[in-house]
């Protein structure tokens, strides 16, 4: 929840679809690593599988159909106390504070976040994947893209 330093909403905004994406897929937790930045980004998520290429394929599919929907960006803001379910405590930061914003974007996704995005999806521009990495002893998952 920290922002960037050199803050690109457009990726950040792809950033916060594509943890979504990931989590229905696979059912994993949001990404443990990002990198998100205007050139290239990745993001690493543990999996119990590697994924197969139809599944990268899907990925990629749902994004760009994601960013088609224009779906809106919004913001609420929330105490500690009324935090919606689903939304992992533990990822906070220890100073977070009693008022938390939420990045919601339409009804697939909500997450605290203090970043910049965009206000809708469509202003995403088009995502492309440009390569995963699968390591089988960590059993981590990257996904590298860019936004174009």
């Amino acid at each position: 929840m920290e922002e960037r330093e050199v803050a690109f909403p457009p990726a950040h905004t792809a950033e916060h679809l594509l943890n979504q994406v990931m989590v229905r897929m696979f059912g994993c937790e949001r990404s443990y690593n990002a990198h998100i930045e205007r050139k290239k980004s990745k993001m690493s998520f543990y999996l119990d599988h590697k994924p197969s290429r139809q599944e990268e394929k899907e990925i990629e599919r749902q994004m760009l159909s994601l960013i088609e929907d224009d779906l809106p960006v919004t913001f609420e803001y929330c105490t500690l106390q009324t935090l919606p379910e689903g939304i992992n405590r533990e990822r906070l930061p220890e100073d977070v504070g009693d008022e938390i914003r939420l990045v919601r974007i339409g009804d697939f996704d909500v997450c605290p976040c203090i970043g910049k995005h965009v206000r809708s999806t469509a202003q995403i521009g088009r995502f492309e994947m440009l390569g995963t990495n699968w390591d089988e002893h960590e059993r981590s998952f990257r996904v590298r893209f860019k936004i174009v």
